[in-house]
């Protein structure tokens, strides 16, 4: 649970730098957790073969927060 935040803290705060957009602590847990959510259902809609290591689950976990944060930013702006 502790390992899953931590992916979620570091995923938000890379998709916020990335998109240069502003979020404090809990807007990047939220979007790192929400694009972990989504990384992970578009890796099992394309089939990827991923492990399930820190490594692949912070690497989906960032793409699916940058792509959550897009679409956000679209959306709402």
């Amino acid at each position: 649970m502790i390992i899953t935040v931590i992916i979620g803290l570091i995923a938000g705060a890379v998709a916020h730098r990335v998109l240069n957009s502003r979020g404090g602590f809990l807007g990047s847990l939220v979007v790192g957790l929400v694009g972990a959510l989504i990384g992970g259902e578009l890796a099992s809609l394309l089939d990827l073969n991923v492990t399930g290591g820190i490594l692949d689950r912070l690497v989906i976990a960032v793409l699916g927060a940058i792509l959550f944060l897009f679409l956000w930013k679209k959306m709402f702006r």
